[in-house]
């Protein structure tokens, strides 16, 4: 099969306006290709498609996919590259279409930007069914032609990072469970000499004297275990890292502050912190980012048995301040604040955490953008520059006073785990609580609840768990890398 793109035309006479891969396949053709567009109606809309058979003995199917307007660049009221977020959506679209087509190999259009026309290939085509006996047809995707093909190799790289989180996401918990976690994520940087991994067990965490992590662990028969990552890509191994941050709760019922059972199912995906930046090291890795990442990743299940955290509870996390629980179901923040005390010993270049924290944040923002709270303004135009190229957006939130005084009025203890004023700015006071726990100067927040999963908001990836915002996290690592280089 072959995707082509074409252009929507600036003037109502509806001539196609190909690619030059479409214009070379038309001439390819002797002009048959124009000539069948023309024939088929109106000039092809964004996103729309249309196939033809029997054209090429080479591609006896070619899809011919809309790219919108040619000049598409960086929309400012979108906050991201129009062009770009095209040719993601229609290659996706295309690549699709081929596949129904049950046609194992695709050749795909640069369409002007090879990594985004693989990015749109290669999650586009993702889907998880590893647990069903009756499996969609596997199609490959490549490149059609040979001029770009380091960009599209790069988008591919970056596609499968995404696709590896979505896949940690979705799987059902009694699959991914914490050990099984770390395993597939040690698995995955085996082949990597510059990175070690490290999985902690349980008796590490004590010793660690991470309470607060340890007290939401200790209602599930699963044991905790804390993943550590060393990713050394830098020339000097001795370089300040980055430190990336991902809670990692394999399944979470809520606790004794138990969750209602319709939807419950999707908190299998509650450790999608962890899944976002672990794909974003092994993309770094296999990008060979030069710079060092360190990854850590506390991983349990939250449960409600007669061992787990009551509400009222008082807890003591690796800092010494002590936590009220009076939600069992805020438990998140439980984990990362050890996690980020533990962060401190790495004397990082920036300390960045993504977690599936609140509700509220999918209340505030939904699907569009992943929320950020951070300290550091450096800090968050990187974030914000590299989310306009990939397409997955970030979003600044407020890291006010106002929310810290919330869960630091405490009647029983240093902080509690819920603001006072319970509902309100939920988002808020979780990012509040957790800076309780950070002294590093660059430091941000990304509550990733909003963007967790994708019904149909995004066109080029499918129905369930996003993987959000993995690429971000690695265009964010290659601009730190080539900021030390400068």
């Amino acid at each position: 099969g072959l995707v082509l793109g074409v252009y929507s035309s600036e003037k109502d006479d509806g001539a196609a306006q190909f690619t030059s891969a479409g214009d070379a396949f038309d001439r390819l053709v002797s002009g048959k290709l124009r000539e069948l567009l023309s024939l088929c109606g109106p000039p092809l809309k964004k996103g729309k498609t249309r196939v033809f058979h029997g054209l090429h003995q080479d591609f006896p199917s070619v899809v011919v996919v809309g790219l919108g307007k040619k000049n598409a660049g960086v929309n400012d009221q979108e906050n991201w590259n129009e062009g770009k977020e095209n040719i993601r959506a229609a290659v996706a679209v295309g690549c699709r279409q081929i596949q129904d087509l049950e046609i194992p190999c695709v050749e795909v259009d640069p369409c002007g930007d090879a990594q985004s026309a693989a990015e749109g290939a290669v999650l586009g085509l993702h889907e998880y069914n590893e647990l069903k006996q009756k499996k969609k047809p596997i199609v490959t995707p490549q490149l059609h032609g040979s001029a770009d093909s380091e960009a599209w190799q790069k988008g591919v790289i970056y596609a499968e990072g995404q696709n590896l989180a979505r896949y940690l996401m979705e799987a059902p918990a009694n699959y991914i469970t914490p050990i099984k976690f770390a395993e597939h994520i040690e698995q995955k940087l085996r082949s990597f000499s510059n990175v070690k991994v490290h999985i902690r067990p349980e008796s590490w965490i004590t010793t660690e004297q991470m309470g607060a992590f340890l007290s939401v662990a200790k209602g599930s028969a699963e044991p905790p275990i804390f993943l550590e990552i060393h990713y050394l890509g830098a020339a000097n191994t001795n370089d300040s890292p980055l430190v990336f941050v991902g809670k990692g709760v394999t399944f979470d019922s809520g606790g004794i502050s138990l969750k209602p059972s319709s939807g419950m199912d999707a908190m299998r995906a509650d450790m999608g912190g962890a899944a976002t930046i672990c794909s974003a090291i092994v993309t770094a890795a296999a990008l060979n980012l030069p710079l060092n990442i360190i990854g850590l990743a506390p991983l349990c299940e939250n449960m409600p048995s007669g061992k787990a955290n009551k509400p009222g509870d008082v807890v003591r996390a690796k800092n010494g301040k002590t936590i009220q629980v009076d939600n069992t179901d805020a438990e998140g923040r439980l984990l990362l604040a050890d996690a980020l005390c533990y962060a401190h010993n790495f004397n990082a270049r920036a300390t960045v955490n993504a977690a599936t924290l609140t509700g509220a944040m999918d209340v505030a923002l939904g699907s569009a953008a992943t929320g950020v709270f951070t300290n550091s303004s450096w800090l968050w135009t990187h974030l914000y520059e590299a989310s306009i190229l990939t397409g997955d957006r970030v979003w600044r939130m407020p890291l006010f006073e106002h929310y810290t005084k919330q869960v630091t009025d405490c009647p029983l203890a240093d902080v509690s785990n819920i603001g006072k004023y319970s509902r309100a700015g939920g988002a808020c006071t979780a990012a509040a609580f957790l800076k309780e726990f950070v002294t590093a100067p660059h430091w941000a927040h990304l509550d990733i609840a909003g963007v967790m999963s994708n019904k149909d908001e995004v066109p080029y990836l499918r129905k369930g768990m996003a993987g959000r915002p993995t690429r971000t996290l690695v265009e964010f690592a290659a601009r730190l890398s080539q900021d030390s280089h400068n």
